[in-house]
């Protein structure tokens, strides 16, 4: 029996139906996916999380060899808790020249366009491999697609180019910020607050190292390069959550914050960290330990996502300028995988449909114009794979 064929628009339908927010299993979509996949001759090969809730899937139309171009989308999406959706998020509605759902703009409506043009690809003598890369753990720091990369570095020819297609309006990306999120847990000594010198406040603490910080982030934004396009150019610092304490008159004995900063591709991480570390070393924990000797302060990388760096004469750019027939070139200060691809040895760029305003949104979009221009993009892609 013939494979079932859809249009984009049912495509992207059946995607966004399968809820994949990241606290949950993408199976369902990755069962589908691969059924669909195989289903026209395509080859397939998954890998896994530890717990085989989730997996990532990479799916290769072609020759065996090295080379080709990877299609790259993440598969789960960010929560709609506490929004206020006005249809079913996870059912894709179309109201004038819009389709609402939850990953139509971020970035189920990518990775659907390509599927549903997959039976063009296949009726073509296709000479150069086309890969459909879909990942998990995206949004909750680029856990997943490592596996997925390691097992091409391990096991396949390994593709040259890769096209991210997170939403920018079908315009071409090649530089992005990189996301390093770190968590700091401050463990003082409680005593009552007439007696400070019995105590160790981790709260206090937790302020020297917050203003440690902060002087940093001062220091990089006076190094902005404003030629960069970067917004804004240079590397920023947020602190995103921070608790501790009892009570008004106890001395907290426990502190925790969390926080990232967003590096320009030029940057120096190793360098912050080190900096970050360095302070609470000799300057925050010999305070803390004044009057409690026992007490610590634990400096944890929570995530690292490497930045995208612009790539001189780099091979995606020129080529994905040839399909799109786009001259101008940007960079955006939010992060994708395309850093991770690129680390993998592949030259990358983020070009996809809808617009990133549209993302985490509560009645997030993506006009069908976009979708349209998608379309046109994946077939002229397809008639370069079979020159």
């Amino acid at each position: 029996m013939p494979n079932a064929r859809y249009s984009s628009q049912e495509m992207i339908s059946r995607l966004v139906g399968f809820d994949t927010t990241s606290r949950d299993s993408n199976l369902a979509l990755i069962d589908f996916a691969e059924d669909y996949f195989t289903g026209y001759g395509a080859t397939t090969r998954r890998t896994y999380d530890d717990e085989k809730r989730k997996a990532n899937l990479f799916a290769t139309v072609g020759p065996d060899v090295a080379g080709g171009v990877v299609l790259s989308g993440h598969t789960d999406v960010v929560p709609v808790d506490g929004q206020d959706w006005h249809t079913n998020p996870f059912e894709v509605v179309e109201k004038d020249g819009l389709l609402y759902g939850r990953g139509t703009a971020d970035m189920k409506s990518f990775l659907a366009i390509a599927m549903a043009a997959l039976p063009d690809l296949v009726a073509k003598p296709v000479k150069r491999p086309i890969h459909f890369a879909l990942s998990y753990d995206e949004e909750v720091g680029c856990i997943g697609v490592g596996r997925l990369l390691q097992d091409i570095k391990d096991n396949l020819p390994m593709p040259e180019i890769a096209i991210i297609g997170e939403p920018s309006d079908m315009k071409i990306v090649h530089a992005h910020k990189g996301v390093h999120g770190f968590e700091v847990k401050i463990k003082g000594k409680a005593a009552h607050s007439s007696q400070p010198h019995r105590g160790a406040s981790a709260i206090i603490a937790a302020g020297k190292i917050i203003a440690f910080i902060d002087r940093l982030a001062r220091s990089k934004r006076a190094e902005a390069r404003p030629e960069s396009g970067f917004e804004p150019p240079y590397t920023s610092f947020q602190i995103g959550r921070i608790e501790g304490g009892a009570a008004l008159n106890i001395i907290p004995e426990d502190c925790t914050f969390i926080g990232e900063f967003r590096a320009v591709p030029w940057e120096d991480e190793e360098g912050i960290i080190a900096a970050i570390r360095r302070y609470i070393d000799e300057e925050a924990l010999p305070a803390l330990r004044e009057f409690a000797p026992e007490a610590d302060i634990e400096f944890t990388d929570r995530a690292n996502v490497p930045p995208l760096a612009p790539e001189e004469d780099g091979p995606a750019e020129a080529f994905v300028r040839q399909l799109t027939g786009a001259n101008a070139v940007g960079v955006v200060s939010y992060a994708t995988e395309g850093g991770l691809f690129q680390e993998a040895g592949m030259s990358a760029v983020i070009c996809g449909p809808g617009s990133i305003d549209q993302a985490h949104q509560p009645n997030e979009f993506i006009a069908l114009s976009q979708v349209e221009q998608c379309e046109r993009f994946m077939a002229r892609l397809w008639d370069w794979a079979a020159e």
